[in-house]
């Protein structure tokens, strides 16, 4: 990723944050995190990946609502970020966050296993 999508991906990471959590108003959006943006080179389309506190139902439901809302946030972003053009924006499941957890419980699992005596 080149410096200035780099900048770019932190800018948008920052004004996404402030936009889903006091513009956009739909009771299907859970407590998310945006937890990273992935902006392409030449800037025409940004992966936004995102955590959700709660089940998998609360997960589609955000992603549905995060949908539904897409043309909304991308002018708001629009507005607060000044580009030629906007970024096309794609909602993602941030999977690092399970997959860290998953490894912090396989790794105590072992530690406990470890110090039981033979």
């Amino acid at each position: 990723m080149s410096m200035r999508s780099n900048r770019v991906a932190e800018q948008m990471k920052k004004e996404l944050t402030d936009i889903l959590s006091r513009k956009v108003k739909d009771p299907r959006i859970g407590f998310l995190t945006v937890t990273d943006v992935e902006v392409t080179g030449d800037l025409q389309q940004a992966t936004v990946y995102i955590t959700v506190l709660g089940g998998e139902d609360e997960r589609e439901g955000t992603l549905k609502a995060l949908a539904k809302a897409k043309g909304f946030i991308r002018s708001e972003l629009g507005q607060r970020i000044r580009l030629r053009k906007t970024p096309e924006l794609m909602f993602e499941f941030d999977e690092s966050v399970a997959y860290g957890s998953r490894i912090d419980t396989l790794l105590k699992e072992i530690g406990n296993s470890s110090n039981e005596p033979s």
